[in-house]
Order: structure tokens, then sequence, then C-alpha cells
């Protein structure tokens, strides 16, 4: 299982996002399998070689790369891949796959995915809030530039504010996270109030402090 990075244009300010993501973060790449998907650009090999070493630069490995042209990739590259989609559960004989999410994006830059984020999938929107309309699953993450919304329970990781926003927020319809961060600022399951566990929360910041406080379900 991977995080997928997609630069968008301009390549510029998608680097500036993801350099606020390291300063709040910077051990967030570490360790981590890296996909670089490239289906959004259209780059020479040039491109390609200066992307990678900016990348390279910010100690991110690149596992793999999806949507490059062939003409581009050479052997001493990563290797290219096609096929992948975010790991889910293994249907049995007689079952049919569940849909992958659908990802629509609004004019406000925000992503919504319809269905539940899974365990071992990460789903990383530096350019606004995200909007789960299912669970996200233990063992799933969760990483925002703006707020992060999920109407149904919270109980991998949810970091919102990556971008270098202290405002974000996070909302959940049941509270059961494995952690939760804003503009930087983390909070463990271990070091949370157990009386807001199963409740309906919003996590923001408060003088530079995680607090929580409940809303109503309707």
């Amino acid at each position: 299982m991977a995080t997928v990075l997609a630069p968008i244009p301009p390549v510029a300010e998608w680097f500036g996002d993801l350099d606020a993501l390291n300063r709040r973060a910077p051990n967030f790449f570490a360790g981590r399998p890296v996909i670089l998907d490239l289906a959004g650009l259209k780059l020479t090999r040039e491109d390609l070689d200066g992307l990678l070493a900016e990348l390279a630069a910010r100690r991110i490995a690149i596992l793999g790369i999806e949507g490059a042209p062939p003409s581009i990739l050479t052997p001493e590259l990563p290797p290219a891949l096609s096929g992948g989609r975010p790991a889910g559960e293994v249907a049995t004989p007689g079952e049919e796959t569940p849909p992958e999410p659908a990802l629509k994006e609004n004019a406000a830059r925000s992503l919504i995915l319809d269905a539940p984020v899974r365990s071992g999938q990460t789903v990383l929107h530096l350019e606004g809030d995200v909007t789960v309309l299912g669970a996200v699953a233990s063992g799933a993450e969760v990483i925002a530039g703006g707020s992060i919304h999920v109407y149904g329970a919270l109980r991998g990781r949810a970091v919102a504010g990556a971008a270098g926003n202290p405002g974000a927020r996070i909302w959940c319809r049941r509270f059961e996270p494995e952690l939760v961060a804003i503009d930087g600022l983390y909070r463990a399951a271990d070091d949370l109030d157990p009386a807001f566990r199963g409740q309906a929360v919003e996590v923001r910041l408060v003088e530079d402090a995680i607090k929580l406080g409940l809303f109503e379900r309707g």
C-alpha cells in the first residue's frame, strides 16, 4: 500500500503546498512508499527529471510512476505502474468487488468522497477541504489543506490544515480516531478525553491547543 502524489499545475504552487506540509510534519513521508501519478501533467523527459530531483531533495522516495507517456520512461527511472487503486477488502468468490470511491471537486477545490475511506488508504488533498460521506476506517488516513468533514465514524487519522491553516477544523458524526491534527499540532487516541468517544465532535485549535466540542447529530 502506498501514498499517491499527483502534482497539479502550476507545479511550483503544488510544491509550495508540499513544503508547507513538510514544515509542519517533517517525518510525514519518512519510510512511506510513494507512487507519482503524472496523469494530469504533460511532461518532457527533462521535466520529469526535474520533478524527481525536486522530490528527492525533499527526501520523498518514489516507488513507481503512473500516467506518464512510455516514451519518456527509461530503465533507470522508478518503474512504470498501471491499474493501481487504493487497497481495500479482497472480494471472495461470488461477491462483486465494491466500487471505488467517486471523487468530485467543486469550485472551492474541495474533495468529496462518495464512499468510505478503507483501511490502508491515504487521501491527500492540500488544496481545500475533504468531505467523506461515509466512515474513515482504522488504519486509514485523510490529510487536507483545509477542514475535514466525516459523515460517518472517524476511526483512522485525520490531519486538517496540513498546508498551514490554523483555522481548519475536523467534524465527525462518531469520534473514535487514532489521531487528529490541525496545522501541525497532534493528539493521539491515548491523549484524547474518552468522554468524547462515540460522540458527534468538532476538533479545532484554540490558543495553539487542540480542543474538542460536541455538536448535534441532526
